[in-house]
């Protein structure tokens, strides 16, 4: 669960800077990244497929995520995953169990707003050719060790939204999320990003901090 929510906020978020790089590619993703950090909020639905052709793995589930600053709230196959900028719930529906975690205090912790303000030198960006005519699809390379080889980007020229993401890692699975909707600036309350275990009767609690 937890692999699958870094993906997907790094489908959204994740803007891969470097020297070396495609001008054209930084050009577009500086773009996209200004345009990112001026919502007050976003919401998305989104598909998820994970392939693994040598293995005959081929899973697809669905999703939703709301981000708002470092606080957001995930949901996707009887997982929900809810942060307030210091506390991570993660709610199992079929046991009906909630872990509680500290959100790690380093500066590379995990945060929507850290990823979409860090610039970094761990990738390469270039523009490659995408199959959708309205789609400019950036390729990201890793500069440094990491457990995957690639990452694809595709962004909507007009809008200049992520519109779907793809990760292949070195164990041949390849991760494709493609964002269904995208809603900015939607009205949001705090108490959305907290855990309410009176809305779970009989809820447990394995509190990990």
């Amino acid at each position: 669960m937890r692999t699958i929510l870094s993906f997907i906020l790094i489908s959204i978020t994740l803007l891969g800077y470097s020297q070396g790089k495609d001008q054209k590619a930084a050009a577009l993703l500086n773009e996209v990244s200004t345009k990112t950090k001026a919502y007050k909020s976003i919401k998305v639905d989104f598909s998820y497929t994970m392939e693994n052709a040598k293995a005959k793995i081929n899973e697809e589930k669905t999703g939703s995520l709301l981000i708002s600053g470092d606080k957001y709230k995930m949901t996707v196959s009887g997982q929900t995953v809810i942060c307030d900028g210091k506390t991570i719930w993660t709610y199992i529906k079929e046991s009906n169990e909630v872990q509680v975690n500290t959100l790690e205090n380093k500066d590379d912790a995990l945060t929507p707003s850290k990823l979409l303000t860090t610039y970094n030198s761990n990738y390469k960006s270039r523009i490659i050719k995408s199959p959708d005519p309205g789609i400019e699809a950036i390729e990201l390379i890793p500069n440094t060790t990491k457990n995957f080889n690639k990452a694809i980007l595709g962004i909507d020229k007009v809008k200049k939204q992520i519109r779907s993401f793809t990760l292949f890692d070195k164990s041949g699975n390849t991760y494709t999320y493609k964002i269904k909707t995208f809603i900015t600036d939607t009205p949001v309350i705090n108490s959305e990003f907290i855990f309410d275990e009176k809305k779970f009767p009989g809820v447990e609690v394995i509190d990990m901090r």
